[in-house]
């Protein structure tokens, strides 16, 4: 419902209705708010556990914990960023959930917890009931991929805040793993190796400074086809960040995995740093390894410093494993037999003069 509001026949423009305001001429549809959940509800529903108790409707989710011997629980919360304001500006909502769910059970698989359940927080200027289901599919997409529940979640109508084309998402996944199983810098050694696997694009990190060079600067448009992506600029600006979760569980129970890093904001190496413990180092070759062409164009259109381009994006990388040395050769047929471009890119070793943390050195591979 529009938020303008005709005047009665003996009603001048600014005077309150003698009807009485609504709800709706504030601007809040709660009829299109329902309609909305009876369109992404069998979507939601598709996205379950069978620990999960009671339906959608109910004022808090339930799920059952089940039988563990020392359970710790896990919790990641993460939103989009701007990528949003691609999607907005393409009119396509469907893959925005995916990104939503990959940057929380991402951060889980870290310290390997098993992804359970995401509850999803939609603010939105207007609501479109299409819209809201579009994005809704997509979230309910990405939890069945990473094998967890879309237990619930919380879509809030904000006019006179939020332009009616405008929203933002966010959601809280809820992981467990048993306390002698958690993984993280206390298990690193000297000599590990440094695998990673590649990203599918940008995921959804860096985009203002993306936006900025592609969109506001050199001026490109979104619906422009570009011959090195082989499709347009806003189908590889929309690409859904990889879900690892379910890859990165299945490594961890069958090879030696010290840790994993996810690459978010920071990029790389700083984000590998976090999983280093004191006295040791990864060492990153650049030349096992030609980042995709997005992370080149960005670069080239912007004259972008190497630097800012490796603290701004995952520069091909999404996720890294730590693996006992002896076990990197079976870590990566396993990622490839599932279908994750995977390589060694580099090693941790320990030294001398207590520095910490994560390098990179070399060049990148030509592509």
């Amino acid at each position: 419902m529009s938020e303008n509001v005709e005047p009665t026949q003996n009603q001048s423009p600014g005077e309150p209705d003698e009807r009485g305001a609504t709800y709706a001429a504030a601007g809040v549809d709660i009829e299109a708010g329902d309609r909305a959940v009876e369109l992404f509800a069998p979507l939601a529903k598709r996205a379950t556990r069978p620990e999960v108790r009671g339906g959608l409707g109910g004022f808090a989710g339930l799920f059952a914990l089940g039988n563990y011997d020392k359970p710790l629980l896990a919790a990641s919360s993460d939103g989009v960023g701007t990528k949003l304001a691609v999607a907005q500006a393409m009119d396509k909502h469907d893959t925005i959930g995916r990104d939503l769910v990959a940057m929380c059970v991402d951060d889980l698989v870290v310290c390997g917890a098993e992804p359970l359940f995401l509850q999803d927080y939609i603010a939105i200027g207007k609501v479109v009931p299409e819209h809201v289901a579009s994005i809704v599919a997509g979230i309910a997409a990405g939890c069945e991929e990473a094998g967890c529940a879309l237990l619930g979640g919380e879509t809030a109508e904000h006019p006179g805040v939020m332009e009616p084309g405008e929203y933002d998402v966010s959601a809280t996944a809820v992981g467990v793993v048993e306390e002698a199983k958690v993984l993280g810098p206390d298990r690193v050694r000297p000599g590990d190796a440094v695998i990673a696997m590649a990203s599918s694009g940008l995921h959804s990190n860096g985009y203002s400074l993306a936006r900025h060079v592609l969109l506001d600067t050199a001026g490109l448009p979104l619906d422009g086809y570009v011959r090195d992506f082989d499709r347009t600029l806003g189908e590889e600006l929309l690409e859904p960040t990889r879900i690892y979760a379910k890859t990165c569980l299945d490594l961890a129970n069958e090879c030696d995995v010290h840790t994993f890093a996810h690459i978010t904001g920071g990029g790389l190496a700083a984000n590998l740093a976090r999983v280093i413990p004191e006295g040791m180092q990864a060492e990153l070759q650049r030349s096992t390894w030609s980042p995709a062409p997005i992370f080149r164009t960005i670069q080239r259109t912007g004259r972008v410093p190497q630097e800012e381009m490796e603290k701004t994006f995952n520069m091909g990388v999404g996720m890294v494993a730590v693996v006992a040395e002896d076990d990197a050769e079976r870590a990566m047929a396993m990622l490839t037999a599932r279908h994750v471009e995977a390589w060694k890119l580099g090693e941790v070793h320990a030294t001398e003069d207590g520095q910490t943390g994560a390098y990179l050195t070399g060049e990148y591979r030509r592509a």
